[in-house]
């Protein structure tokens, strides 16, 4: 399966790198055909500047700021998300990623006054989110899991109808130790494989 892995942490030495290094190498054993978006190591710009707001509604003007993800996204079968939740959401370069590059005409139709928003991004038939969280599990469930509900809600909306999703996360990061990190790699790796 084509698989596009978004990767979104600035410090090349996080634990989150060791975490995007586990999912090529499990996508890779698995037979996956991959593609990496380090968006941070790119230098993508997460900021939309005034034209291109402007211009995020004309169907081809809104493509040119970011052809060569579309592209990316296009060509994937498969998404997969590597990334910290920071207060309880997505990192700010990953938001501003889906701002910029999920535009419509390419991965949704705009709602009219007789039909709703509608998908097209009907080649993605599976995402899976890899993130490391500081808070407990009971925590972020509480708080509504901002980031999970973006990515596996809101975005599988934009998807195939039957797109599968899946979600691992380590929890409690702030105070994990060695043993709880392997152990996250080595579930990682069950589940991803599977999946």
């Amino acid at each position: 399966m084509r698989t596009l892995v978004i990767y979104s942490h600035p410090v090349p030495e996080s634990f989150n790198a060791a975490v995007r290094d586990t999912v090529m190498e499990t996508l890779a054993e698995a037979g996956h055909e991959t593609r990496l978006l380090d968006l941070y190591a790119m230098g993508f710009e997460p900021i939309m500047g005034p034209e291109e707001r402007r211009r995020y509604h004309d169907q081809g003007d809104n493509e040119d700021p970011v052809r060569e993800h579309l592209d990316h996204i296009l060509w994937a079968e498969m998404l997969v998300f590597v990334y910290p939740t920071w207060w309880y959401g997505l990192p700010a370069m990953l938001k501003g990623w889906l701002d910029r590059v999920w535009v419509p005409h390419v991965t949704f139709a705009m709602p009219t006054d007789t039909t709703p928003i509608t998908p097209k991004m009907m080649n993605i038939r599976k995402i899976a989110v890899v993130s490391t969280c500081g808070a407990p599990w009971w925590l972020l469930w509480w708080m509504g899991h901002p980031g999970r509900n973006t990515l596996l809600r809101g975005m599988r909306a934009l998807c195939h109808p039957r797109c599968k999703t899946m979600w691992v996360a380590h929890y409690l990061m702030d105070s994990s130790t060695s043993d709880s990190r392997l152990s996250f790699l080595s579930k990682l790796r069950r589940k991803l494989f599977r999946f």
